[in-house]
């Protein structure tokens, strides 16, 4: 299985913990030396391995915020 690349641009926030320590974060990561995308997951407690996830592209976390706005929580 070939070698998965990131790089971290910006940590945004953590949106909560998990066992053992893990965070899920949203951060803004490049995969693979691409172009930058929002992106949700666990992480462990040293930043080196993660859970699966989920990257958004700017214009996807758009929509998603304004179905979030639109909904009553």
């Amino acid at each position: 299985m070939a070698e998965i690349k990131y790089e971290i641009v910006e940590r945004i926030a953590v949106l909560g913990e998990r066992p053992r320590g893990w965070e899920r974060q949203l951060n803004l990561i490049s995969w693979n030396e691409g172009e930058p995308k929002y992106d949700i997951r666990d992480w462990s407690p040293d930043g080196t391995r993660m859970g699966k996830g989920i990257s958004l592209s700017h214009d996807e976390l758009a929509i998603l915020k304004g179905i979030l706005e639109d909904m009553e929580l």
